[in-house]
């Protein structure tokens, strides 16, 4: 059988990926596991007319197939955030209601989110030893 001809799809390495991303309020902070796999965390924020925060929150592991990573949180089987990866922003997709992806009242992930810090990202949340950490597996970075 003759090889298949190389397929012409981006291509995202660990720097590029690794970060935290903004899109009005809400964020998503990336880290590259290696294998395919990406550690991602999502803060969702929609602010009410009478200026209360309503949130969303969602972390696990994404698979990525080129520049396009597909995540789908945990518990929540009908909800899926396609992630696609451009230089300085990250293009998001989601799939389901607030409802079916655990999030408040009118949290969605879509939209662009620009880059604005770059390299391994660290927790907002105050676990013990950050979100990095807290998360199962012994993966190393690879570009």
């Amino acid at each position: 059988m003759p090889p298949k001809p190389p397929q012409e799809k981006q291509i995202v390495t660990a720097a590029q990926a690794n970060g935290v991303y903004r899109y009005y309020q809400s964020e998503f902070r990336i880290l590259a596991l290696g294998h395919n796999k990406l550690k991602v965390q999502f803060d969702g924020i929609y602010m009410t007319l009478a200026k209360s925060p309503n949130m969303g929150y969602a972390m696990g592991e994404a698979t990525i197939d080129g520049n396009v990573a597909t995540f789908k949180p945990p518990d929540f089987e009908r909800c899926e955030i396609t992630l696609v990866f451009l230089p300085g922003k990250l293009k998001v997709t989601q799939a389901g209601s607030d409802a079916d992806c655990g999030f408040g009242h009118n949290v969605n992930a879509t939209g662009t989110y620009r880059k604005i810090r770059s390299g391994k990202p660290k927790s907002e949340s105050s676990g013990k030893g950050g979100w990095i950490a807290n998360f199962s597996g012994n993966y190393s970075l690879t570009e």
